[in-house]
């Protein structure tokens, strides 16, 4: 035997709440006699399916029925002598369902959007070469903060409008080659302080994408700077 679970509906509030929505009906003023025919119609099909699921959404039928049923009688008059709707529980509870189920929308964007951000791992074991109070310094860095400190680099760079046009001959190689030479045996050099001496854009693309090789070799590590628009590249020792 096959069992069969529908997915579409979490519950049967959501199932209502898909009819009120797609008939484009007043929430505040549900004509339950169209309502429980629509929602009767899909209880005898998930019947058919599945018992266990169909459990809740009968349950809600037949309140529905209730519903309907004391709609069909003379008015209910409350202590302060004003008409009592039938529905009002129902209301509540649909407008109750309805404002956690947008929450949870915006909760799963949120969730969504965390995803997106790449942290530096290893936080804890890496070398902290500054006094305590400045440990928070020592935060992840985001790829945000490593595009800010590239375009603070590229727009550092003087400008020569020439007509010239000259080929510059740089590889990742060579620049790989550099960069360690600069930071082995666990020494520091600022981004900043990297491509000084630089003086072409290419150049400086280049070293930049270096880095980024170097880093996800495990060669180099990348912390974060004093200067907001700079960051610390450091050699890390191998245990090999």
């Amino acid at each position: 035997m096959f069992k069969i679970k529908l997915n579409h509906f979490e519950g049967p509030l959501d199932l209502l709440l898909f009819f009120i929505k797609r008939d484009e009906l007043n929430i505040y003023d549900i004509p339950i006699s169209y309502i429980t025919k629509e929602f009767l119609d899909y209880v005898n099909l998930i019947k058919m399916l599945d018992l266990e699921v169909a459990g809740d959404f009968i349950l809600m039928a037949s309140t529905l029925m209730h519903i309907k049923v004391r709609m069909l009688l003379p008015k209910e008059i409350d202590e302060k002598g004003e008409e009592i709707d039938p529905r009002a529980d129902l209301v509540k509870a649909l407008l109750e369902y309805k404002r956690y189920k947008e929450m949870s929308d915006e909760l799963g964007f949120f969730e969504t959007a965390q995803r997106k951000i790449s942290y530096r791992g290893y936080y804890d074991v890496d070398p902290k070469q500054a006094p305590p109070e400045l440990d928070i310094l020592l935060k992840n860095i985001t790829v945000y903060d490593l595009a800010k400190a590239f375009r603070k680099a590229i727009d550092n760079v003087k400008r020569e409008f020439v007509h010239e046009i000259i080929k510059v001959s740089v590889s990742i190689d060579e620049q790989i080659t550099f960069i360690l030479s600069l930071v082995g045996d666990a020494k520091e050099i600022s981004f900043i302080e990297l491509i000084r001496n630089m003086h072409e854009r290419m150049r400086i693309v280049v070293t930049f994408v270096a880095l980024l090789e170097l880093a996800k070799m495990g060669q180099i590590g990348i912390k974060e700077s004093f200067s907001s628009n700079d960051f610390i590249v450091y050699g890390i020792i191998s245990n090999g």
